[in-house]
């Protein structure tokens, strides 16, 4: 099944969130930012993190995405935003020129590629000679630790056990993602771990509607409406009432060109 991300019903399914401050600190302490006169965020989705990169006081973003679709909802997610600008390309092919940016960021993203060789091909391409290409993802052991009233996509898995063969398929192990960006002539890499918060809930019943939702949930769209269900019901029995900070643990590699 699979989220669709071309239809336009899921154009806003990447615009609500905004990045955390855990995220911020990680990206200051890796980038250089007064260095970086503009930066790439491919697989933009719905801008979300290109408006960060703005935030951060980069001049200059480019976001790219293969979903027309989603860079709809970009648009009208980064409107007030005259420093981004959005177009339509793959993560193998941005359509960039060469020496483009000075940063690329490939945030959730490279567990939607069949390949990593050529998307790190491209990125050093586009990047100017010293830039930073920064990847952050989850590794299967990030994707796979115990649920709790933080950690919510943890239920996923212990429920439906048939997911963890997906989800171990799509994601790369970081000793591969390290392996393959040496491979194309990226240097000095660096890895750390970080847990991003993804969203603050008053009560469970707003969690559960963002399930049921599937909002920025792209592994949801392998549940049928009564798994979802079944999910819902999962979580509501094995975490308290109350104000739920839910939180995702992520792995960011930053290389050097």
């Amino acid at each position: 099944m699979g989220i669709d991300f071309h239809d336009e019903k899921n154009k806003y399914s990447y615009t609500t969130r905004k990045a955390s401050d855990s995220w911020v600190i990680a990206v200051k302490t890796l980038i250089e930012v007064p260095e970086v006169k503009r930066a790439v965020d491919i697989g933009t989705g719905g801008g979300i993190y290109a408006k960060e990169l703005a935030d951060l006081g980069i001049p200059k973003v480019t976001g790219v995405d293969f979903s027309e679709s989603m860079l709809d909802g970009a648009k009208i997610n980064c409107k007030m935003y005259n420093e981004i600008e959005f177009s339509v390309g793959t993560a193998y092919d941005t359509l960039l020129p060469n020496q483009y940016a000075e940063l690329m960021l490939g945030r959730a993203l490279i567990h939607h590629l069949d390949d990593l060789a050529p998307f790190f091909q491209e990125a050093h391409r586009i990047l100017t000679p010293g830039g930073s290409l920064l990847i952050q993802d989850r590794t299967p052991e990030d994707c796979f630790l115990k649920g709790d009233s933080q950690h919510i996509r943890g239920f996923i898995f212990s429920l439906f056990p048939h997911l963890r063969k997906i989800e171990q398929k799509r994601r790369y192990s970081s000793t591969l993602v390290k392996q393959e960006l040496e491979k194309t002539g990226f240097h000095s890499l660096k890895e750390i771990k970080i847990w991003e918060e993804r969203e603050i809930y008053t009560n469970k019943e707003d969690l559960f509607e963002d399930i049921k939702a599937r909002t920025g949930r792209s592994i949801l769209h392998e549940l049928s409406d009564e798994e979802i269900l079944s999910l819902v019901n999962d979580i509501d029995h094995s975490i308290p009432d109350g104000r739920i900070t839910e939180q995702d643990r992520w792995t960011i590699w930053k290389a050097s060109k």
